[in-house]
């Protein structure tokens, strides 16, 4: 029991690390960089991590993983649904929260297109 503490508190500490790692994202510049281009950029970072529905999308990723690596966890000879689940709920936080962070660096490159700035990646 106290491992799968320790596990679930070892994989909360690891998503809530990557919770705005796209939103710190500095992309490249086709050309040299605008007077105007820091506070854009600061206002665009600022958007991208005001998208709270990313992290509950992440915390839906996390129960379904937590689903269904409980299933399969009952279905496997020993049984061990609870192992199942956190191993799960792991591999659907980790997902959903890179997928978060892409989205996130999408939303800093838009902003930053729409304010003029040639953004290349």
């Amino acid at each position: 029991m106290n491992q799968t503490i320790i596990t679930l508190c070892a994989g909360t500490l690891i998503l809530s690390a990557c919770a705005d790692s796209g939103a710190n994202y500095t992309p490249i510049l086709d050309g040299p960089t605008t007077p105007a281009f820091q506070s854009d950029l600061s206002a665009c970072q600022m958007l991208a991590r005001d998208q709270r529905q990313f992290d509950h999308e992440t915390a839906a990723a996390a129960g379904l993983g937590a689903g269904a690596g409980a299933l399969l966890g009952a279905a496997d000879e020993d049984g061990s649904a609870l192992g199942g689940a956190i191993a799960g709920a792991l591999a659907g936080g980790v997902s959903g929260a890179v997928n978060a962070s892409e989205r996130r660096e999408e939303i800093v490159v838009e902003c930053l297109r729409g304010r003029g700035h040639r953004v290349v990646g």
